[in-house]
């Protein structure tokens, strides 16, 4: 697995387009016997991880994860962010640890994802899926094989990056596995005699599910012309094939790798047995008559999955054919709705509406529209220039367009051609090489939230199964939409109300300077009980506090306020740090707020050159004296803030040093799930006793920069440096 072909000055086409990366990629999987492979980057300027390479699946298998946001709870997002191996075990752990992923690709397969890094960036990500008769663990080999991979990558696109301007593909790009040496033109007429004198039919589909070759025998039990089968997949073309339980069966033997089995009905008496033997470039099908399910046994030995399933019955004679929605569109569609589930805010939504649904749902532009004052606002869209989209910013509601009378009627509108759209609306603009459109309402609760467009290169008839489902995903949008709004509305007034508790700005002191974070946490209302003040006690006396109120609401925020205000009004009285949270703690009684409180005050004398500390249940603050050693500063436990009435803290004594930087902090900072504590705050110590960094802004900004990412944040997190100057 070393670097032989790759030329020293490799730019990012290059590395694409030139097949670098591919090789990459087909190494690795050759050398661990992977079936399935994916590879993601992070372009600069992308919130999103991007899919660039896919082997071993089709890419409308791989459409949900085109575009995956870098804080998604998805396998390769993961082990890009802690910067490690995340191998999941089969079926079980997928739905229990990613319970999305279980939902879309409900087989059974073992994965491994691995970021591409070196030691100071991640530039992306590998994931790699196995049979089940894999070993249940990674085996030493492959760990080493996939860890040079993925250095072996990290070099090229590194190498890639360092051009000007990078390139990186806008869809991913399908890496054939290698193939043995062309057989002679006599060895392939041979086979063709071979297939044509079997008895049994014989079909090969491609890795899309397409068909590639059939044998006379299977041209005539499924009793249609071969010509309208080649290139086409079966259940497209064949109507007791229309069955999302077909197309499943494919799914399934593609991803798993194990064969398939299933029988249906072709007509009344007549029945066919399918086997699908799947392998890296596509799957064999044998096709034999059979009596019927009941003859064939329809249990698995294990190995192979089964089943028996009638078509749907034939429309009454008149009425028009229904067809049913295709299996990935359904997968695609429960995707669409857990990832919708899952977000927050307007901006969010918007985001994963773009990105998900032009790769999974096959439009080529998209515009989402909101109502807003009798105004359609242009909230997101892809595939078209912002000139083009600026002209329709701001469409009156009442206007004789299409995206508006959808809202006014609630019924969406299809266009399966530029004329149909013409004779309805002679004046609407037509971008560039798109000739067929999709107007939906967005109706939540039986009131309007906007309109969704999409438009498609080619002429499409939008039978009645994708206008259903096209319908379902609008209203999936609408309500994601309504939630959003609605969530906005509240974190702006939470955050408004935590913004007027918390000091707008410490003023500055003499003889000490200061630097402030606030982090809040990762979910619920972004709000919380974090706070930190600094109060000049005059003459000589500058008091530092930080504590946290329990919970993640604006209950916290309201009592955090309560909280600083006493706080504060006791520190002027020239009372020790103990007395003040003695104090602060009978008035929280007398308050009876049902909620615990810790905090930490610190009275630096600036005369005395000396601290003088006291504790309700908070961590210790850090010392990091001028030579850079850094400890915490002893100081004798305390009960939280509002268990009892009468306690008494201790207040302890520390010296402060000319240069030295004193470092308050809640547990947020210091605290995940499954970590000890103790182990963390001697990691923080060490890494504020290595920094070079001498500006505080800067400091400050070192010390968090492990918690910034919010999905993954389970606390608020407060932080507040203080130094003696000279």
């Amino acid at each position: 697995m070393g670097d032989v072909g790759e030329p020293t000055g490799a730019d990012a086409e290059d590395v694409f387009a030139g097949g670098l990366m591919d090789a990459v990629l087909a190494d690795v999987m050759r050398d661990t016997e992977a079936s399935i492979g994916l590879v993601y980057v992070r372009v600069p300027g992308d919130r999103n991880l991007r899919l660039t390479l896919v082997s071993g699946v089709s890419r409308e298998i791989a459409a949900p994860w085109v575009r995956i946001p870098a804080d998604a709870p998805i396998p390769v997002a993961d082990a890009m962010r802690d910067r490690t191996l995340v191998w999941l075990g089969g079926r079980e752990e997928i739905a229990r640890r990613y319970p999305r992923l279980g939902i879309v690709l409900p087989y059974d397969f073992l994965l491994a994802a691995a970021p591409i890094a070196d030691a100071t960036t991640v530039w992306g990500g590998v994931v790699l899926l196995w049979p089940v008769w894999h070993p249940p663990q990674l085996d030493e080999h492959e760990r080493e094989t996939l860890d040079l991979s993925s250095r072996r990558a990290a070099r090229l696109l590194r190498r890639a990056a360092e051009q000007d301007p990078p390139s990186y593909p806008e869809e991913p790009r399908v890496v054939h596995p290698a193939r043995p040496s062309e057989a002679d033109p006599a060895l392939a007429a041979a086979t063709v005699d071979f297939a044509e004198r079997l008895p049994v039919g014989c079909c090969a589909l491609d890795l899309d599910g397409r068909i590639t070759f059939m044998n006379t025998a299977a041209v005539e039990l499924v009793d249609a012309g071969a010509a309208a089968l080649l290139g086409r997949r079966p259940w497209e073309v064949l109507l007791w094939l229309n069955d999302p339980v077909f197309e499943d069966r494919y799914r399934a033997a593609v991803v798993t790798r194990r064969p398939v089995s299933f029988t249906v009905r072709r007509r009344p008496g007549a029945w066919l047995l399918f086997d699908l033997y799947p392998d890296a470039t596509g799957i064999s099908v044998h096709i034999t008559p059979t009596p019927g399910p009941a003859a064939t046994g329809g249990g698995g030995d294990g190995d192979e999955a089964t089943g028996a399933v009638a078509p749907a019955p034939a429309p009454a004679p008149g009425a028009p054919y229904v067809e049913p929605v295709g299996a990935s569109a359904v997968y695609h569609l429960m995707h669409f709705a857990a990832t919708l589930a899952e977000a927050a805010g307007v901006h969010e939504v918007v985001e994963l509406v773009a990105d998900q649904i032009v790769p999974a749902f096959g439009p080529h532009g998209l515009v989402l529209m909101s109502a807003d004052e009798g105004r359609l606002r242009i909230i997101g869209h892809r595939g078209y220039d912002q000139e083009f989209i600026d002209r329709f910013d701001g469409t009156p509601l009442t206007a004789d367009v299409a995206d508006a009378q959808v809202l006014a009627t609630g019924v969406p509108v299809f266009f399966p051609t530029f004329e149909d759209l013409h004779r309805a609306h002679p004046h609407a603009p037509r971008y560039e090489g798109r000739n067929a459109w999709a107007f939906l309402p967005l109706i939540a609760s039986g009131r309007p939230v906007g309109s969704l467009i999409l438009s498609y290169a080619r002429p499409r008839p939008f039978p009645a199964a994708e206008r259903a489902l096209l319908t379902s995903l609008a209203g999936l949008i609408a309500q994601a939409l309504a939630r959003a709004r609605l969530y906005d509305a509240q974190h702006s007034l939470a955050r408004s109300l935590q913004t007027s508790l918390l000091p707008h700005g410490l003023t500055p002191l003499p003889g000490v300077a200061v630097a402030t974070r606030y982090l809040p946490a990762g979910h619920g209302m972004d709000v919380g009980g974090d706070f930190y003040d600094l109060i000049h006690a005059p003459p000589d006396r500058v008091i530092a506090v930080i504590g946290d109120v329990q919970g993640h609401d604006t209950n916290a925020a309201a009592l955090m306020g309560q909280v600083r205000i006493a706080v504060h009004a006791h520190a002027t009285d020239g009372v020790s740090p103990g007395e003040i949270l003695a104090r602060t703690n009978r008035l929280l009684n007398d308050l009876d707020p049902d909620r615990f409180t810790s905090c930490l005050i610190v009275e630096l004398d600036l005369v005395r050159h000396r601290l003088r500390l006291a504790t309700a249940g908070h961590p210790p603050p850090l010392l990091r004296r001028p030579d850079g050693r850094t400890d915490p500063v002893g100081v004798p436990p305390g009960l939280l803030l509002g268990i009892a009435e009468d306690v008494g803290y201790t207040t302890a004594d520390a010296p402060w040093e000319p240069g030295s930087v004193l470092v308050l902090f809640t547990d947020g900072l210091v605290e995940t799930p499954g970590a000890d504590i103790g182990t963390a705050t001697r990691e923080l110590a060490d890494r504020l006793s290595r920094s070079p960094n001498q500006d505080l802004e800067a400091l400050a900004d070192e010390l968090i920069r492990h918690v910034t990412d919010a999905a993954h944040r389970t606390d608020d997190v407060a932080l507040l440096l203080v130094r003696r100057q000279s």
